[in-house]
């Protein structure tokens, strides 16, 4: 076999035959003794901690707190706690993908970049653009969410006017450094991770009879398990989905951080924290207090207010109703900041792709990508004015279902990606032992992730045709179903344009090409005494 040249591009990013003889691999005049590749202008300024709080509590916002009554009333305590099972198991399995993607290929928008380089620059097109849509329609979510919430203490201000205040909010989070919305988000995600454990234990108490009503133990699941059977049971998912959308993003993140080697498997790591925390336990906790026919549950016809808030309101507890009231404002704000975030990495990295303007893959000198903020600023915050004419619930209803059908798009690419990855590496003579950081689920995880993200796709458009407590029409139908009629119209836009082979041909991929090399830990020495110990403790546990 001839040698190719070996050659060193603007990131580092060497191509050619290594000492074994494998293809497409880095040549050995281009070794570096330090850690290199995947480099870009957005500065790395993240640490471990960072990225691990932002993993654990990102995803936690309106979806959780406030759509879980929604999801209560529709499927009844089983439906919305098997909902979140399946959900769960489903986003355990994608962020083993992302894990073992993200160490290696840390780069802006991550699983996009992904998705182009293993499956199809089409796919790649359409997921880049229809996830840009749906952080922004995430953003508008939030916005409109923090209002619902402020309407628990007042409803003198007008919607506009919150709107207003809160969208400053996440552009003030976002203008700073990027160590600066890390700190922000550490702080959020702390608040959320420790008030958990506050409603746990508090409302256990209350369900066994320490409230202002009698113990209600498991009566509504004896009562109403299933509130309106399979189908019920089915309505419930898409509500689920959007509430762990936004998991994914510790993929985005890790283009930032100093070491994703070290960052990502903790991240990865705290995947069960959050499912069984929050959402497991968390939605135990209010099948044991709430029942599916309470008036005032979100999206019925009372004060539309959380469950969980619902909950300490009956109790007679309303200090606690007021602090829970609280800490959803801050998980919704903080779930749009990290939106805005995602948004304009995603529009980086499709510039890195060619599938933007050039512009959009600049950041100044403090890492902030301009270029693709502002415009998501723009739109995210555009798209939450329609909850000026109509009601939250309706708009949450509207914008759940696009988010949902865009982020299992988003979760079936990333296992797709991660399953033809691994036949590339096989194929071109690596070994797993020679990844930066390998799943043990592998390739059970990817295979049940992708096959999950599938047939949801399939139940949701069931669910578009024949809704519940609805008649099918047209206008139901493209409400719910608008994100598969918009990935498919760009991915056929795209392929068109684009025409060759509709998949990449896995013998001939770079596979050293925005791939980060790793050697030593370029973060800070580790703490030594009561820190030191305590960070042991918490990385034992995240592991």
């Amino acid at each position: 076999m001839d040698k190719k040249p070996s050659s060193v591009d603007a990131n580092d990013q060497g191509q050619g035959e290594g000492p074994y003889e494998k293809r497409n691999s880095v040549g050995a005049g281009d070794i570096r003794v330090d850690d290199h590749g995947a480099d870009t202008e957005l500065k790395r300024l993240l640490s471990t901690r960072h990225l691990t709080m932002i993993a654990l509590g990102s995803s936690i916002g309106q979806g959780l707190w406030l759509g879980s009554g929604l999801s209560l009333a529709n499927g009844g305590p089983a439906g919305i706690f098997l909902g979140y099972v399946l959900a769960g198991s489903m986003i355990w399995c994608v962020s083993h993908s992302i894990g073992e993607m993200a160490c290696m290929y840390p780069v802006p928008a991550a699983f996009i970049q992904w998705t182009g380089k293993f499956v199809d620059q089409s796919a790649a097109f359409a997921l880049g653009w229809s996830y840009w849509f749906s952080y922004c329609i995430t953003i508008a979510n939030e916005l409109q969410a923090a209002n619902t919430i402020i309407q628990f203490w007042t409803k003198a201000v007008p919607v506009a006017a919150w709107i207003t205040i809160w969208w400053a909010v996440i552009v003030l989070i976002n203008v700073g450094a990027v160590s600066i919305f890390g700190e922000i988000e550490v702080v959020a995600s702390t608040i959320k991770f420790s008030w958990i454990f506050v409603v746990i234990i508090s409302m256990i108490v209350m369900s066994a009879g320490g409230a202002a009503y009698d113990a209600v133990g498991f009566r509504y699941w004896n009562e109403m398990a299933f509130t309106n059977g399979f189908k019920g049971f089915l309505s419930v998912m898409p509500t689920c989905i959007f509430a762990m959308s936004g998991s994914e993003n510790s993929g985005l993140v890790a283009a930032e951080t100093a070491n994703p080697r070290k960052s990502v498997p903790h991240a990865v790591g705290s995947i069960w924290l959050r499912l069984g925390l929050f959402y497991l336990i968390g939605s135990l906790m209010i099948t044991i207090n709430v029942s599916p026919n309470n008036p005032d549950l979100f999206g019925q016809e009372g004060t539309n207010a959380s469950p969980f808030v619902i909950a300490y309101r009956d109790a007679g507890i309303p200090v606690l109703a007021h602090m829970m009231n609280a800490v959803i404002l801050v998980s919704v704000i903080s779930t749009g900041s990290i939106s805005c975030y995602g948004a304009s990495r995603t529009t980086m990295g499709l510039a890195f792709l060619g599938m933007a303007p050039k512009q959009l893959s600049k950041a100044d000198k403090t890492g902030r990508p301009w270029y693709g903020l502002i415009p998501s600023f723009i739109f995210g915050g555009g798209l939450a004015y329609l909850n000026v004419s109509e009601s939250g619930a309706d708009v949450f209803g509207w914008f759940s279902n696009l988010t949902s059908l865009f982020t299992l798009f988003g979760w079936g690419m990333i296992c797709l990606s991660h399953l033809r990855f691994r036949t590339a590496w096989a194929r071109q003579g690596r070994t797993p032992q020679e990844l930066p950081w390998r799943s043990w689920a592998y390739p059970y995880a990817p295979y049940w992730g992708l096959i999950m993200c599938i047939l949801l796709i399939i139940v949701q458009f069931y669910l578009s045709v024949w809704p519940l407590h609805d008649s099918p029409s047209a206008e139901n139908f493209f409400a719910n179903y608008l994100s598969v009629v918009a990935i498919v119209i760009l991915f056929l836009g795209a392929r068109v344009y684009y025409r060759g082979s509709w998949w990449v041909d896995l013998d001939t991929i770079q596979l050293d090409e925005g791939r980060r090399f790793y050697r030593d830990d370029v973060e800070k020495v580790e703490p030594r005494g009561p820190k030191g110990v305590a960070q042991k403790v918490m990385g034992a546990i995240l592991r």
